[in-house]
């Protein structure tokens, strides 16, 4: 994917050491110059919320800087030597991150590192944004472009793989480095956004098709870009008329949450419909503050879904998932996928097996709300498109009837209702196999007292 740097006016310019970004400009108001690195506070007891967080780290950063997400952005954790200012790393440890570091960059926002515990190195905040040598150690496996973007690019940066929707990425600039990302590959070209021209390509590609009801706008990170830069964007795809609804994928609210203010609301609510779907991977990340920034949303009238990605060591139980997507529900966003990690270079030693996935599903359906239970999804290799995988509750279907196992490994017959005018031919019991004979027998009430029960039952509509 070819890209090219362009100038912006009022553009937020990540000017940190450790991440290379190429030509930005932006106005005297908003220029300004890299902060001093930042130092921790010697405490002794660990943070467990932002709050605790802060004062750990950041005792000496006044409320108007932490609130402000342009702050948060120019004082990004972008080397080893400022990393290890407040997390405990070994020389050795420091000289394997610093050799990650040359292939796979590293950034981490100042509210993103006071969700970490600096005394657990197996903390699941950590674990998402400091490096890992596990990233070049295990390099030969996977692929750059699992989803095979590149190929499915109709102009550059816009995929059109499903026949009614297309993805608009607009930069590869991200507040953090997400160690998991389906993108990494990017993160060696310096930090990019497109140019008017090549916006104007992908627009005039949507004009075009008005079989395309539904554009996905992601990156990097859409929200890296000024609010009244977005907005230009966003006005120009809702004048298309055949676009229905507009989607916008970010990690803001998780990672940086200031940067969900009035301005961004009141300008997203001008243009709906408009779907906001962020990426919570841990119940830890469910802070007051993200809280805020998804309520200021809803508030809005921009609905919020979350796509986790499973994690090996991070949320692959059922405990934590649960935890996760019943926190979610509190704060009103919807849990929607839960994403098997895509099989991307560098992030090997984050994925599990899929068969944990289905179990974590299978542990989650029947003992919370079907509200609190994603779709896990394995979103196939040479551009295949996502495909659900649920835990086998059919255990055999035929014209008359299925065998169904509930989720508490309870075996029921029902009914299938008839095919030709609601008429049902009377057949015999199909023959069950022996270990589905077993489950039958086990079965509390009998499948068959279940299954009789069923077919005496009239349901009286209005």
């Amino acid at each position: 994917m070819k890209t090219t740097t362009v100038a912006r006016t009022n553009q937020v310019t990540p000017q940190c050491e450790g991440l290379s970004f190429r030509n930005h400009h932006t106005s005297e108001v908003e220029k300004e110059p890299p902060s001093r690195p930042l130092t921790a506070n010697p405490e002794d007891e660990p943070p467990g919320k932002t709050a605790a967080g802060r004062s750990y780290f950041f005792r000496n950063v006044p409320a108007t800087s932490w609130n402000d997400w342009k702050w948060h952005f120019r004082n990004r954790i972008t080397t080893v030597s400022a990393l290890s200012q407040f997390l405990p790393l070994s020389p050795r440890e420091q000289r394997q991150l610093r050799l990650v570091t040359r292939r796979y960059p590293l950034s981490i926002t100042p509210y993103y590192l006071s969700l970490i515990d600096p005394t657990d190195p197996d903390d699941p905040v950590r674990k998402q944004a400091v490096p890992s040598v596990q990233e070049i150690t295990m390099s030969t496996l996977g692929m750059e472009d699992p989803l095979a973007e590149k190929e499915d690019s109709v102009v550059p940066g816009l995929v059109h793989r499903y026949p009614d929707r297309v993805l608009m990425v607009l930069t590869d600039i991200c507040p953090m480095l997400c160690r998991h990302c389906t993108r990494k590959r990017e993160w060696r070209h310096g930090g990019w956004m497109r140019t008017g021209a090549q916006i104007e390509a992908m627009l005039d590609y949507l004009r075009r098709n008005d079989n395309i009801r539904d554009v996905v706008i992601s990156g990097g990170d859409p929200l890296t870009l000024a609010t009244s830069h977005l907005e230009v964007i966003i006005s120009k795809i809702r004048e298309i008329k055949h676009i229905e609804i507009i989607r916008i994928g970010t990690r803001f609210p998780v990672v940086l949450p200031q940067r969900i203010d009035a301005e961004l609301c009141e300008m997203l609510s001008r243009h709906g419909p408009i779907w906001l779907n962020t990426h919570f991977n841990h119940p830890r990340e469910l802070t007051a503050e993200s809280a805020a920034a998804c309520d200021r949303l809803l508030r809005a009238g921009v609905p919020v879904n979350n796509q986790s990605v499973l994690l090996r060591g991070i949320n692959d139980s059922v405990e934590t998932m649960l935890k996760l997507c019943q926190g979610l529900l509190r704060i009103k966003v919807r849990p929607y996928y839960l994403y098997q990690c895509d099989e991307v270079q560098g992030t090997e030693h984050l994925r599990t097996p899929v068969e944990t996935g289905i179990r974590i599903i299978e542990g989650m359906r029947g003992f919370t709300s079907g509200l609190a239970v994603p779709t896990f999804v394995v979103d196939l290799v040479q551009g295949g498109g996502k495909v659900p995988l649920q835990p086998n509750y059919a255990l055999s279907m035929s014209q008359d009837e299925l065998l169904l196992k509930n989720y508490e490994g309870q075996v029921f017959r029902y009914r299938n209702p008839g095919h030709q005018n609601g008429r049902r031919k009377v057949a015999a019991a199909p023959a069950v196999s022996g270990v589905v004979a077993s489950l039958l027998a086990d079965a509390t009430p009998p499948a068959e007292t279940k299954g009789d029960a069923d077919a005496a039952r009239v349901s009286l509509r209005p």
